[in-house]
């Protein structure tokens, strides 16, 4: 076996229980081996097969904790992975079970926080800034910056430096002692029956308590309760005011100390006419609620550390709750309840948003097409994965609940297994079919755009925001790499006040073979050959703004001059003039509405449009002054000076002569590219294309340059000056000269 490059090759993280119960950790350095016995596990079999002599090992130890850490937790858990043991690979015996290992003993293990892995074995590949700074920790002994981790999107919501960011979510803890304070209650519910009847009288909305039905004729009050029904008792359609009340005296009644939430967030709620977890007692499998409490209970346990063992029993009680009457997507709201940060909830809203929005398949191997414990964890850990990506567009669980229920979709499913409890007289006047969770409002301005990273001056925002409430629609333009997109997209939640997302605030890219029908209305396609109406985003955008019309509505259209804009716009054109976004000024469309009428339309105040433009694009035509009339236009030009080096040195760890050097030789490629009559300011290379997506710590910055010029600029330079190839090399040269 070839011997592995140890800077380069994975490292290898593994456990010393080896299925045992006791930790093999002294054995394993005494005898120098490491071994396991998952005999008819293959993955584990390949998986050690395919390590090799050379690469790095170590042992590790996975765990949580909540006191005694070096940082202030804000009350959560967090995740830690002890190193107790490093060492290199000697040899692999080939059979999948056994490495010889020369082993060194860290003594005291040194804790690793946040960024760990709970099974046996872990392969850690180099390249990002998380696995080079755990690589870095356990075999170089350097210290974990653990500000970098808390301060990552993953972890922010809950461990951020910054206590006054911690203001969503906050039900969160409250929600996760309830569940600990049930799980005593699971082998004797009769406390629990007890204090629900003495409840029931003195608090609104607990009258479904008494609708239960039994085999001999009669109703009554419900002998018996699952976790999750309980939970469902103040995350019902009921009011605020009864929810909190219900779970203040179920906190109250379970020793809970957490603070009673004042809003419900990210709560996905039960619809009242289907909120148990199972039938009425003269239907009801002796074995549900016992079922469910077991889930309840193995899920709790797989949050606190996903082991082989939990994963294997959470899999066979959660497919077994599956399978029962009443459960369906349900199970998945009460384990997210329970512990919201490790578990997805799957309600309509949710499951439209992964797979519309986020393009994300939900397995439906289960009973009666829903998920399978097995689909149900892969979707879990792919979404964990995606939250650790600064850009993605959620990076929890309870944000992207938040999400789901501000997001506008195609109409989803609808449940197919319904169950009904009680007649309508027993149902409270005040319960609705369905109700959204509260959505916390961000304030978001001009002080949050330079926060995030804006190098334009504070007067120049201001000048961009008036001429956008003023004209309605606006673009920018400028030479590529100026931030044009980016800026659009906060430009816009700059003007509605706040952070907002779909469909408040949409985004769509022009192309050449876009089309009226496309972006305004058109015929489309449908399955059994026929064709049907369908409204594009520009219409769906009207749609909205008409039907809110205190909330301002924004598109942002990238690209807008590589279609042909008066072409897709058709007569909508005139309508977009800020003089005539009144009914009186209506007029109808090419198509008739869905319904086959045609009705005038009108664009209204509270929706504005946002474009950029590349006018370096030698192959774009320019928009047509009817057109043009109707925009206000916003030029950039690369913005480099004291902000953006502040930035880049500060917030992205690029070495202060480094950041001055760059700024310096772009500031004279940009001159001689302005002064090329061939090319001119339209050309200028943008600070877009210097200023790095993602901390530079632990690379170095003039690798980094130089990697960006060879891969990005000299492509764009011989792009520019393709007529002049020699032209393209010196520039690039320049770039790079005694660097």
């Amino acid at each position: 076996m070839t011997e592995a490059n140890s800077s380069s090759s994975p490292c290898w993280f593994v456990g010393a229980m080896v299925n045992r119960g006791d930790d093999q950790t002294d054995r394993f350095i005494e005898e120098g081996i490491w071994e396991h016995d998952f005999d008819d596990n293959s993955k584990v079999l390949a998986q050690v097969r395919s390590m090799q002599t050379g690469e790095r090992i170590a042992i590790k130890a996975a765990y949580t904790k909540k006191h005694g850490l070096p940082f202030d937790t804000w009350g959560n858990t967090v995740s830690v992975m002890a190193i107790k043991s490093i060492g290199t690979i000697e040899a692999n015996m080939g059979d999948g079970r056994r490495l010889r290992v020369q082993w060194q003993r860290v003594s005291p293990a040194r804790e690793w926080y946040f960024y760990t892995y709970q099974p046996t074995i872990w392969k850690v590949t180099p390249g990002d800034w998380k696995t080079d700074a755990l690589i870095d920790f356990a075999f170089q002994d350097k210290p974990q910056d653990i500000d970098r981790f808390r301060n990552a999107p993953y972890w922010r919501e809950r461990f951020g430096t910054d206590p006054r960011e911690h203001k969503r979510f906050r039900w969160a803890r409250f929600y996760q002692a309830i569940a600990d304070g049930l799980l005593s209650h699971r082998s004797d519910r009769s406390q629990l029956i007890a204090f629900l009847q003495q409840l029931q009288p003195n608090v609104e909305g607990l009258g479904l308590l008494s609708g239960d039905q039994f085999a001999d004729g009669s109703k009554g009050f419900i002998q018996d309760i699952d976790p999750f029904t309980l939970f469902g008792l103040f995350n019902r359609g009921i009011k605020d005011s009864n929810r909190q009340a219900i779970a203040s005296a179920l906190a109250q009644f379970l020793g809970v100390e957490e603070a009673m939430p004042e809003s419900f967030e990210g709560i996905p709620v039960l619809n009242n006419q289907k909120s148990w977890f199972f039938p009425y007692s003269k239907d009801r499998d002796p074995a549900q609620i016992d079922a469910l409490w077991q889930v309840f209970q193995s899920g709790l346990a797989l949050a606190e550390g996903d082991t082989e063992q939990a994963i294997e029993a959470f899999s066979s009680d959660f497919d077994a709750a599956m399978g029962y009457y009443g459960v369906a997507w349900n199970l998945t709201f009460g384990l997210y309840w329970c512990r919201p940060w490790s578990f997805l909830s799957l309600d309509e809203r949710s499951r439209g948003y992964i797979s519309e929005k986020l393009r994300l398949a939900i397995g439906r191997n289960g009973p009666k097409n829903r998920c399978s414990a097995t689909d149900y964890l892969q979707l879990i850990e792919a979404l964990k994965q995606r939250f650790e990506e600064p850009d993605f567009s959620v990076h929890s669980f309870p944000e992207l609940s938040l999400e789901a229920w501000t997001y506008t979709g195609s109409a989803p499913e609808p449940d197919d297994d319904p169950l009904v409890h009680g007649d309508d007289d027993d149902r409270d006047d005040d319960d609705s079919a369905v109700v959204e969770p509260v959505t916390p409002v961000t304030p978001y301005g001009i002080d949050n755009i330079l926060a995030d990273g804006c190098f334009l001056p504070r007067s120049e925002l201001e000048r961009i925001l008036r001429r956008l409430r003023d004209k309605k629609n606006l673009i920018l333009q400028g030479p590529p790499g100026t931030g044009k997109t980016w800026l659009a997209r906060r430009l816009g939640m700059a003007l509605v006040g706040q952070v907002v997302q779909e469909p408040q605030l949409r985004s769509v890219q022009f192309h050449p073979n876009l089309s009226y029908e496309d972006f305004v209305r058109g015929w489309r396609p449908i399955g059994n050959g026929g064709l049907v109406l369908h409204e594009g985003v520009f219409m769906q955008m009207v749609k909205a703004a008409l039907e809110h019309p205190s909330k301002t509505h924004v598109l942002v259209i990238e690209e807008i001059n590589r279609g042909n804009p008066a072409q897709i716009f058709g007569e909508l054109l005139t309508l977009l003039e800020a003089g005539k976004r009144t009914p009186r000024d209506a007029m109808q469309l090419c198509y008739p509405d869905p319904d086959g009428t045609h009705r005038p339309v009108y664009v209204p105040e509270n929706m504005v449009v946002i474009g950029t433009m590349n006018i370096a694009d030698r192959s774009l035509a320019l928009v047509d002054m009817a057109f043009r009339r109707r925009f206000a236009f916003i030029d950039l030009e690369p913005c480099f000076g004291e902000t953006w080096r502040e930035w880049v040195v500060t917030r992205l760890q690029m070495d202060l002569a480094a950041a001055a050097n760059i700024e310096q030789r772009l500031g004279q490629l940009n001159a001689a590219i302005v002064a090329d009559s061939r090319l001119g300011k339209a050309f200028q290379i943008g600070h877009s294309y210097v200023t790095p997506t993602q901390s530079l710590e632990g690379r170095s910055s003039r690798d980094w340059f130089a990697e960006v010029v060879a891969s990005e600029l000299k492509p764009l330079l011989q792009e520019y000056w393709f007529d002049a190839p020699e032209e393209a090399e010196r520039q690039a040269a320049a770039l790079l000269e005694g660097w």
